[in-house]
């Protein structure tokens, strides 16, 4: 055996293995199930045992053995345990697979199979898959256009939110909360990384709350996480790198994971009680933009500078905010200014323009 840590059911294999090793010169750790993990050890130690068995069947009656093998574990088990309502989980002969169930009355769509293949997840809703941007395989753009289209409701945690990232995806959250979806929104303005246009583009939709964190100076949620809840149970998340922007949902080279629930529950089931945690959170505001357009703008403008005035070199900032020109003239730095430096000083005067409280910066003569 490999040396290391371990987290292995000891079957016969594994025990045989174990004893092969002289106890003089290993160390040895071994500890009894735990009686609220057992179902769920045993529970993946049998999925796995019983994926591999089948695999050994072949042929062109392949999928009826299997299913018939797959029955008799379940009779078994209705039998041993005296439990009727096991006799639910026997698979149908005819070994197919439930895709959708819709009513006919007022449909939105005229050619189902067409309609299916539109919101459906190329990934599909049971298993994980891992996106890594830059046009290798799946965009994650397209991806999460089915995933809007197919929810019944949505949470999203994004510490930035872009106009030119979020039209992206507009249409279909428009159709989603036209039909009564319902769409959370927890951003902030740190950094005044967010576009007004994206927020008030959100707030403006039919059946869409959003909560915004004005703390532009110290902000603790870096969190960029979707979640797609559906009626049928199969929910789906998406955590990752990826903040609404065009490059992170498009061709750049982000990082993200999508779950389910049919994998892994318990991550989905900590992700919808963290994100209420947040949205119950007095550190997040509910945001109107017939109320809070002003301070969202103050906001992200103020986040703006401070993110700005962080790129400068601190000896630059005590001066540029004291306008002591006579350091500037004293140590000759006059004609050392880089153009980059210059370009600071615009992107500080625009800015200052759209605040309430300007500051006044004065060039050098």
């Amino acid at each position: 055996m490999n040396q290391g840590i371990y987290e292995e059911l000891i079957t016969k294999l594994v025990s045989h293995k174990i004893n092969d090793l002289e106890e003089r010169e290993y160390y040895i750790n071994k500890i009894k199930i735990d009686k609220e993990e057992a179902s769920i050890i045993l529970a993946k130690h049998l999925s796995q045992t019983i994926k591999h068995a089948l695999k050994y069947i072949s042929g062109e009656n392949q999928v009826e053995q299997q299913i018939e093998i797959a029955n008799k574990i379940i009779l078994f088990l209705k039998e041993e345990l005296n439990k009727e309502e096991l006799s639910n989980d026997l698979v149908e002969l005819e070994g197919e697979i439930l895709k959708a169930v819709f009513t006919r009355a007022d449909a939105h769509f005229s050619d189902f199979d067409l309609h299916l293949k539109e919101i459906t997840p190329y990934t599909r809703l049971t298993h994980s898959e891992l996106f890594t941007g830059g046009n290798v395989g799946l965009s994650l753009e397209s991806e999460l256009k089915k995933e809007i289209l197919s929810a019944d409701r949505i949470d999203l945690l994004v510490s930035f939110i872009k106009f030119k990232g979020i039209i992206i995806l507009e249409r279909e959250l428009q159709e989603f909360t036209k039909r009564g979806g319902k769409l959370r929104v927890i951003t902030t303005t740190y950094m005044g990384a967010s576009d007004y246009k994206a927020i008030q583009l959100l707030s403006k939709l039919d059946n869409t709350e959003v909560k915004i964190s004005y703390n532009t100076g110290n902000e603790r949620l870096h969190a960029k996480a979707y979640l797609f809840y559906r009626n049928t149970g199969f929910h789906t998340g998406y955590i990752g790198s990826s903040n609404f922007s065009r490059s992170a949902l498009t061709d750049g080279l982000e990082w993200n994971i999508k779950i389910t629930t049919k994998e892994v529950s318990h991550i989905i089931d900590k992700f919808q009680k963290t994100f209420d945690t947040y949205w119950q959170s007095d550190d997040f505001e509910i945001y109107n933009d017939a109320f809070q357009k002003e301070k969202l703008i103050s906001s992200l403008n103020q986040g703006k500078i401070q993110n700005l005035l962080k790129s400068i070199p601190h000896f630059l900032i005590s001066n540029l905010t004291h306008f002591n020109l006579k350091f500037w003239k004293n140590l000759k730095l006059k004609e050392q200014f880089t153009t980059g430096i210059k370009t600071l000083l615009l992107q500080l005067r625009v800015l200052e323009r759209q605040l309430f409280q300007p500051l006044t910066i004065k060039t050098l003569s």
